[in-house]
């Protein structure tokens, strides 16, 4: 590494170019090759953006986020016979690349960025932006810099097809403006994936047209609970400030929308049977006991949960009926965690669907109606994704199983033929401590170093070579129940993100020291960002 740095001095003292425009290159996640070469190129007011046989939008996107900060009108053109001072977006047949690997190669007078999909060049974009000074990212012109790109050969590709950070908005509601910020840092961290916790026992955030109530009664609680959630019943005490919020079926639109131009697609996850208190306060008759609990002001899992019968799953699929219109993906979530079937247990309604069904204890409940569940997702041409609980019901058929209870569903989920996605609570919930200083702000528990997070391997090593390809690959978690506001998400997602952002591209670098000594420079870029992260030891 020091002889490559060396180098690229040498080439910029011989070529005679200012320092000041030179970058470290500090890529994360770092590519899988980069050769370095005597050649660099500078951006000025005559550089061109060329799109060959592509979809214009990623030429657009990158016009738009560097005229931002060079100032410079990146004129777009489609095609270009003369290769000379231009950066081309280039579509190609190359087998080795996949659907979402591209090719970066630095020349004098141009700049070739190079994929077989649109996906791909969207990838090798954002490489590039972090060849430039950490400047590029700045939301307005900064004339005192010169917008050199050093000499580079890259061939790149990610390890895993599922690459995804979530954000729980249920427990505390966050603006829409940093919804797209959130996105955005994904984006730069070369992320496809964004899992929209949007329903639990706290707050229902999503507006639904056919049931009102849930986010005129359900987006609202009257207090939130001060302190941790372990202190006993009699001593716990609340702030009084009503708390809430919800995203009108315009604005999420706006957000797919806003994602989809940043090659991420967003999972929507809708809780049931558990986690749906705030539903049930909108509507009682959903719950078992048909009594209003409110909405929830403490954390942790709830006695309320949806009963078990045909008037659920109809309601269910009614509020589902509306989501699928407003999210296109192909994942939707169902969460399907921390099920307490008291109410179920002594449930007249509940007696009714097993025996109709013929259905012998809870867990064949549950699986039931998890089955429901499914199919209705299946004819519409849908997957059902659920956390790891699903396994003890029985896994419906072609379901995603989302492992957060350690690697042990990962493991049972792969080896009877399911993909999983590892979201082991070991390494990727950020809602731990990131330090045992006791200088951290409150947390839930738990540690989860920088470090930690970097050498988290999402393949179980019990899993048979057969067997590791039902690892679709990881995501890392942001429970909100104590980050009250988006300065507070990001001190605890990053820069952990980062470095899981590097297991899901990179993938078994084992070599933490260049990860912190790329991080250094990449830092630069998450302060001209205006990100709140959390500054490494």
């Amino acid at each position: 590494m020091f002889i490559n740095k060396l180098y690229i001095l040498i080439i910029f003292l011989i070529f005679g170019l200012n320092l000041t425009g030179y970058c470290e290159v500090a890529i994360i996640p770092q590519p899988r090759s980069i050769k370095y070469t005597n050649k660099s190129f500078e951006f000025n007011e005559n550089t061109k953006i060329i799109y060959k046989d592509i979809d214009k939008d990623v030429a657009q996107y990158a016009s738009s986020i560097l005229s931002r900060s060079t100032g410079y009108p990146l004129q777009l053109s489609g095609e270009g016979k003369q290769l000379d001072n231009c950066l081309i977006f280039k579509k190609i047949n190359d087998s080795n690349l996949g659907k979402e690997g591209y090719r970066l190669d630095v020349y004098n007078n141009y700049i070739m960025v190079s994929a077989n999909t649109d996906n791909g060049l969207f990838y090798g974009f954002q490489s590039l932006l972090q060849l430039l000074p950490a400047k590029v990212y700045s939301s307005n012109v900064q004339n005192s810099v010169r917008w050199i790109v050093p000499g580079v050969n890259i061939v790149d590709k990610p390890h895993f097809k599922w690459r995804a950070m979530h954000l729980d908005v249920s427990r505390h509601f966050m603006p829409i403006e940093f919804v797209k910020k959130f996105i955005d840092l994904l984006a730069i961290h070369k992320f496809n994936r964004f899992h929209w916790h949007l329903t639990d026992d706290q707050g229902w955030r999503i507006e639904i047209k056919k049931y009102p109530r849930l986010t005129e009664v359900g987006a609202w609680r009257d207090g939130t609970l001060i302190g941790l959630n372990t202190q006993p019943e009699s001593e716990k005490k609340y702030d009084g400030i009503v708390h809430g919020g919800y995203y009108t079926q315009d604005e999420i639109k706006e957000v797919v929308q806003y994602a989809r131009k940043r090659h991420i697609d967003i999972m929507p996850e809708i809780e049931m049977p558990g986690h749906a208190q705030a539903a049930i306060a909108s509507y009682p008759e959903l719950g078992c006991t048909g009594k209003n609990p409110g909405v929830k002001k403490d954390w942790g899992g709830s006695k309320y949960i949806f009963c078990a019968d045909e008037n659920t799953i109809n309601f269910i699929e009614n509020v589902l009926d509306e989501v699928l219109e407003l999210f296109p993906s192909k994942y939707i979530h169902v969460g399907g965690d921390e099920v307490s079937t008291g109410h179920w247990v002594n449930g007249e309604r509940v007696k009714v669907t097993m025996e109709r069904y013929n259905l012998k204890d809870m867990y064949e409940v549950y699986g039931w109606f998890m089955g429901r569940i499914n199919r209705y997702l299946k004819s519409n041409k849908r997957t059902m994704v659920a956390w790891d609980e699903i396994i003890e019901g029985g896994i419906p058929d072609e379901a995603v199983v989302m492992s957060w209870r350690g690697n042990t569903g990962a493991i049972q989920a792969a080896n009877m033929g399911f993909y999983t996605v590892n979201a082991d609570s070991n390494y990727t919930y950020f809602d731990k401590y990131q330090s045992e200083s006791g200088s951290e702000p409150l947390a839930i528990g738990g540690l989860i170093t920088l470090e930690d997070v970097f050498n988290f391997n999402p393949v179980p090593s019990e899993l048979s070579f057969n067997n590791r390809k039902f690892i679709l690959g990881a995501q890392g978690q942001l429970w909100t129940e104590y980050m009250p506001n988006p300065d507070h998400v990001e001190y605890m997602a990053f820069p952990r993100e980062c470095a899981l952002s590097e297991v899901l591209w990179t993938y078994k670098n084992t070599n933490f020291d260049n990860f912190e000594n790329r991080l250094r420079n990449h830092l630069k870029r998450l302060d001209t960002l205006n990100v709140n992260y959390r500054r490494p030891n």
